[in-house]
């Protein structure tokens, strides 16, 4: 990975990430009844938790709003969740006020067009390789694993490795 990318992940305070398409496959289940169902990755889940664990603020933004993903993220520990937020833009503004970082030192994770606006706004942008060509383009790095299928995972050892945390919280050494 290129040194620059590296630095950006090292200089992160706090990392956003999208849910559709990045925390799940995309896909968009309905019961008879109404009810929204998503499928959330459990490795996903415990890499959100160990970057956490690691001293990096996470936090969930979302242009949809889901009860489910109100009970994954009270499962996790994630305070910092906006949901039902078209302007992702604001929304990211009102993350870093809360997580008190400056956007250099916030990353995001997003896969469509309308992540654009906090993907370039932000230190350090990500993004899976189900996403647009003129998503992909514009980020930092692109995963191998697809969105719900271990790209926040990915993301999470990735800037524990920069961060060099991630050796301790395979050894158990993290709060």
């Amino acid at each position: 990975m290129r040194e620059d990318v590296l630095d950006r992940m090292r200089n992160l305070r706090l990392m956003i990430f999208d849910v559709d398409g990045v925390l799940t496959d995309g896909t968009l289940y309905f019961s008879e009844t109404g009810a929204e169902l998503k499928a959330f990755n459990a490795r996903d889940g415990h890499g959100l938790k160990m970057l956490k664990e690691s001293g990096v603020k996470v936090a969930i933004l979302s242009a949809r709003r889901s009860r489910a993903v109100e009970m994954r993220a009270a499962e996790l520990g994630i305070t910092l969740v906006e949901q039902g937020s078209m302007d992702k833009g604001a929304a990211f503004e009102r993350l870093i006020g809360r997580a008190q970082v400056s956007a250099a030192e916030a990353g995001y994770m997003g896969d469509d067009w309308v992540d654009l606006p906090v993907l370039a706004r932000c230190g350090f942008a990500a993004s899976v390789p189900e996403a647009p060509d003129d998503v992909r383009e514009r980020v930092h790095h692109v995963t191998r694993a697809a969105g719900g299928r271990g790209a926040a995972r990915e993301v999470c050892e990735l800037i524990m490795r920069a961060q060099d945390t991630l050796e301790r919280a395979i050894a158990g050494e993290l709060p």
